[in-house]
């Protein structure tokens, strides 16, 4: 998903100067998280020896883990890759906030540590196994609030704090490149989404089927959005839609059945084109790539949305049904306190980052000069075309 999905999606959108920049930040912070993950990210975020907000070191370099560990139902060896992933493609989907005017030492430094003081915890709170959210109830099947709402938050504060770039304006250096890099990623969706049920079997099979119908109805319904407004849909605006829509079910994917996935689809894509265009036009917070209003929005009503469509007594719209003891109400609650304290926690901790890896590497955007040159000379000394 991460490469080349995701790479391949936001390089096509940026500037012809900028597309090689993009595609590094994307590819290297795949090598790093992987080495941060093998070293300590599984155990801070899977060990049970730690507390209920971080795990312990006591897996740490992957310790224990052989080819007769097992995870649940599954090899140990693959659950950790499994999840590796996701730590891979969380810090990436942030790129997409602060392209074409980030340098690349701040990112790899700000990324990094992020990790280690957002996803990690963040992580072993909804995942691990005595994490406190976990203990709470709070349903996140793959990645509404772990992955979406942790990235869009760390995403809106870097887009204000870097503030926005100077040449303001959607400038696509490839929009074919960014189409097949969205077709990558809606297939590798159903990896990251059907995966989550740790087994090849009816939940497996219900939640790729719900996926895949909220991608679709989210790409339609931004295509209707635009065409009712502008006269006509735009490829971009398509493509959009759907990553919302995929963004809006993965919290929700083990817990809905078809119908309420149309539901969710078409949430997500009226809910993020409305936050996207007030983001950009109404609040001017330059989030290049829309990473917060589909993302992080996406993550926000998908988690909410699960609490409400996972009962088993709204008729065509029923899900796998509540936990024994919870209501629609109860479940919505612990739905939205998960959301504010993993919100709350991200935000503060982000912009305290941002600040301390400003300090660290001089200022962590290229000068004005530099970003009228493009990064892919001013940090690689390349260029992505070279024409």
């Amino acid at each position: 998903m991460t490469i080349p999905g995701l790479s391949a999606f936001y390089a096509g959108i940026v500037k012809r100067k900028n597309m090689l920049s993009v595609l590094m930040q994307c590819f290297s912070l795949t090598c790093l998280m992987t080495i941060l993950w093998y070293t300590v990210g599984y155990s801070l975020s899977f060990s049970d020896a730690g507390n209920s907000i971080i795990g312990g070191l006591d897996k740490a370099f992957m310790a224990g883990i052989t080819k007769a560990s097992v995870w649940e139902t599954i090899p140990e060896a693959l659950w950790a890759l499994y999840q590796m992933t996701f730590a891979i493609i969380t810090p990436a989907l942030m790129v997409g906030s602060f392209v074409e005017r980030m340098k690349f030492n701040s990112v790899m430094w700000y990324c990094g540590l992020w990790m280690f003081a957002v996803y990690f915890p963040a992580c072993h709170m909804v995942w691990g196994p005595d994490g406190f959210m976990a203990a709470k109830g709070v349903m996140d099947f793959a990645g509404g609030i772990v992955v979406h709402i942790t990235a869009g938050i760390g995403a809106l504060v870097g887009a204000t704090v870097l503030g926005p770039r100077k040449e303001n304006k959607m400038i696509a250096g490839n929009l074919v490149l960014t189409v097949l890099g969205t077709g990558m990623l809606w297939v590798g969706w159903f990896g990251f989404n059907a995966g989550s049920a740790l087994a090849a079997d009816g939940s497996a099979g219900m939640a790729m089927l719900v996926t895949h119908l909220s991608a679709a109805t989210g790409a339609v319904t931004w295509m209707a959005i635009e065409w009712i407004k502008y006269g006509k849909p735009s490829g971009l605006g398509a493509i959009t839609g759907m990553v919302a829509g995929l963004a809006t079910i993965t919290p929700a994917s083990g817990s809905v059945g078809p119908a309420a996935a149309l539901l969710v689809g078409l949430s997500g894509g009226v809910v993020c084109y409305f936050c996207t265009t007030y983001l950009k036009q109404k609040m001017r917070i330059d989030d290049s790539l829309d990473v917060f209003p589909v993302h992080g929005v996406g993550g926000i009503v998908g988690t909410l949305l699960a609490g409400v469509l996972v009962s088993s007594d709204l008729g065509i719209f029923s899900g796998n049904g509540l936990a024994e003891g919870m209501t629609i109400g109860s479940q919505l609650f612990i739905q939205a306190f998960g959301i504010v304290v993993v919100a709350l926690f991200t935000f503060v901790l982000t912009f305290g980052l941002l600040k301390l890896v400003s300090a660290l590497t001089g200022g962590i955007r290229v000068s004005a000069e530099e970003e009228q040159i493009g990064l892919d000379i001013v940090d690689h000394d390349e260029k992505g075309y070279s024409m």
